[in-house]
């Protein structure tokens, strides 16, 4: 199937994936007509005005997500800016319907400055009941999340970073069943040190304190080096200091029992995975082409690989987590998503895996049991 072809057809076929619909699907006559518009609407209008938290109990916003991007890191495609990452946030859109039935509006910011980004944001918040950031290149995109969580009521989450942490540690909470080995005593290297990798990182120390060596585009990262952000840095203090820092990436593979790569293709070989510990766990999540193909590091000693890809065994999938983690929010009044929350998502969906296997540590993203557990545990 020539997907790129297909692609291009739908999307011109249907002119975009998304629309509105009438919740009220009845043919609408003069008295409900004048009900939803004027002069009956102006009374609830009034109620909205005397006690605003009443918004979500008289409109859509009980069940509405802005999906908002500034187009500076598209996953695979980078900096396109606004106008070229729309398609990609009718997408999220259309997975927050179809696995959720969540309304959404995408919106793409032709400006990319934090401060600039924030005040946008907080201009238009009061309209929905949720707001999902998205493909925001990183350190930006932590700013801008850490403050809005900050200063808005509504949840504020950026699935790049935390989406991709949940499933993540879900898939490693079950692949620890099927080796035997517990994660607070594993040796972790994770490369790649962008939004998702310090997300993922912070979640796995935060769960279970392992030793996490991180590599980024200039090599391992340790508290020696002076051009670390206040991000790597912390980052840094996640390794162990016992004997010299490594000095490569295959240096500090050397006993590691995971890698978890969110960088490009091909940046682990063989002999990568040749050093690590007996039963190594690979995670090669770069897209469309992973660290290293599956059937390579399983020949090189892997005993659980995943990727993000859908036609590979245990795929680290965002839509695994992020519709039901905003249904519960939505449904539950949460008014900020927290680092608990996260924790009982990927146990949660680690739990959907009734028997893990080296081929099935992640469930798949079809399960139709994801989004009522996950947002069972949103409260």
């Amino acid at each position: 199937m020539d997907y790129n072809k297909l692609a291009l057809d739908l999307h011109k076929k249907y002119k975009g994936k998304l629309t509105t619909r009438l919740r009220d699907e009845r043919t609408l006559d003069k008295d409900t007509l004048s009900a939803y518009y004027s002069p009956g609407v102006a009374e609830v209008s009034r109620a909205i005005a005397k006690d605003p938290t009443r918004l979500p109990e008289y409109t859509w916003t009980n069940n509405l997500v802005a999906v908002i991007s500034d187009g500076s890191a598209v996953l695979g495609l980078g900096n396109i800016g606004p106008r070229a990452s729309m398609p990609v946030m009718e997408g999220k859109g259309l997975l927050f319907k179809y696995f959720a039935d969540i309304d959404s509006v995408p919106i793409t910011l032709d400006v990319h400055e934090p401060e600039e980004i924030i005040r946008t944001i907080k201009a238009i918040h009061s309209s929905f009941g949720a707001i999902n950031l998205e493909d925001i290149a990183a350190p930006t995109c932590f700013e801008v999340e850490r403050r809005l969580k900050e200063e808005l009521d509504i949840p504020v989450f950026h699935d790049d970073q935390h989406g991709t942490a949940v499933v993540t540690l879900a898939g490693l909470i079950n692949s620890m069943k099927v080796t035997g080995k517990n994660l607070a005593d594993c040796k972790i290297v994770l490369i790649g040190a962008g939004a998702a990798g310090v997300a993922i990182a912070d979640l796995l120390y935060l769960y279970a304190q392992p030793n996490i060596v991180t590599v980024d585009s200039k090599g391992v990262i340790t508290t020696d080096r002076t051009d670390l952000n206040e991000h790597k840095q912390r980052l840094a203090s996640y390794a162990s200091r016992e004997g010299d820092a490594p000095q490569s990436l295959h240096d500090a593979l050397h006993g590691a029992d995971i890698v978890i790569g969110i960088s490009k293709a091909d940046m682990l070989s063989p002999k990568d995975i040749a050093v690590m510990n007996a039963d190594a766990i690979v995670f090669g999540l770069a897209n469309p082409i992973p660290e290293i193909m599956p059937d390579v590091a399983k020949q090189a000693g892997a005993a659980i690989v995943a990727t993000g890809r859908s036609d590979l065994p245990n795929q680290v999938n965002n839509a695994i987590a992020f519709p039901g983690i905003f249904r519960g929010a939505l449904d539950n009044g949460v008014k900020k998503i927290t680092d608990q929350h996260k924790i009982a998502a990927a146990e949660v969906i680690a739990s959907l895996v009734e028997t893990p296997t080296a081929d099935m540590v992640i469930p798949s993203v079809l399960d139709e049991r994801l989004v009522p557990s996950i947002a069972d545990v949103i409260r």
